[in-house]
């Protein structure tokens, strides 16, 4: 299956832990199995397709080594999901683990990024956009440059 999830969508945690996935989300991941895992780089949660999920395993085991301390810690790190399934009502079910480690409570955002989702506590995700505009305005700039030069534009 070839994904291309967009959108950010606010969502609401509800008392046994579960999200509703938006419908154009659903819509796109119909029937697919999905792999839910915690991104330790921003303190949010990743949700793949399992097949996508899978691919990135392999590409992560083809280039580490269980012989270096610190593929073992990231691998361990990586390979740490959990498969969910969409219910009939839409929702997924967050383990509790993972909502603590996220944060989550009771606002959330599902955050759609091409090929996987992130689910990131409101506040939490509002803070780290702030933080980030400055890194975002310099990845533009380079990216415009790349962009320009792969076309044969002059910066």
């Amino acid at each position: 299956m070839e994904v291309l999830l967009t959108g950010r969508f606010s969502v609401t945690l509800d008392e046994k832990g579960r999200i509703s996935l938006p419908a154009p989300l659903r819509r796109i991941l119909d029937d697919s199995k999905l792999t839910l895992t915690e991104c330790d780089y921003d303190n949010c949660l990743w949700l793949f397709p399992t097949n996508v999920y899978m691919e990135l395993l392999k590409q992560y085991n083809a280039n580490t080594s269980i012989l270096s301390r610190k593929d073992r810690d990231f691998r361990r790190r990586i390979f740490d999901s959990h498969p969910v399934e969409i219910d009939k009502a839409g929702r997924i079910p967050i383990i509790q683990e993972y909502r603590d480690f996220a944060g989550l409570d009771k606002n959330c955002i599902v955050l759609a990024q091409g090929d996987y989702i992130e689910i990131w506590d409101e506040e939490r995700y509002r803070k780290c956009l702030a933080d980030s505009r400055e890194d975002f305005l310099s990845a533009s700039e380079e990216l415009g440059t790349k962009l320009k030069s792969n076309a044969g534009v002059n910066a």
